[in-house]
């Protein structure tokens, strides 16, 4: 009876994180302030835009740096990759010493996820997660956070060359 009823309540647990992701996933909003291709990641929102056109844009729930780790300014997308290995930075692994020196693509402990599109100046990216609860937080060291749904998405409608602006 109780392993049962732990089933049960695992298969609600599952549909309620299931609901609540869906809930806050990808939506098309009014948005005119930048040119349609653009990537916009308000910080202080915590959200990615990715403008349309006729003042329409794509709005995707993110995780972005946290107190201190948080920048502002324009790059644009020079790589992008599927099931990205990941070497953690030298500020990472000075905090946190016992990350392996890479962490092959695809493991589900690999913090970029299933994609990966690095930034102008190679320090940050945007890309996936394999804790999609960090999304919506400020949480990372500079990059840009998604669900893996939605950088999959993003990574489809994205060039090389696409402009990304961040604010704060």
């Amino acid at each position: 009876m109780r392993i049962r009823a732990f089933v049960i309540l695992s298969a609600i647990n599952a549909m309620a994180v299931a609901l609540s992701a869906s809930a806050q996933a990808r939506e098309s909003v009014r948005f005119d302030e930048y040119p349609a291709g653009t990537v916009v990641v308000k910080t202080n929102e915590r959200r990615l835009y990715y403008v349309l056109g006729d003042g329409r844009a794509l709005r995707y729930p993110v995780g972005v740096g946290r107190a201190g780790k948080a920048w502002a300014g324009t790059s644009f997308i020079t790589r992008k990759v599927l099931r990205p290995a990941w070497s953690p930075p030298r500020e990472v692994k000075r905090d946190k010493p016992s990350l392996p020196d890479v962490i092959p693509g695809g493991s589900p402990r690999n913090p970029m996820g299933v994609a990966a599109m690095t930034l102008s100046g190679g320090e940050y990216a945007i890309h996936g997660t394999n804790n999609p609860g960090s999304v919506g937080g400020f949480v990372s060291y500079g990059c840009i956070r998604m669900y893996n749904q939605d950088i999959l998405d993003l990574y489809e409608r994205v060039n090389y060359g696409t402009r990304v602006v961040v604010l704060r």
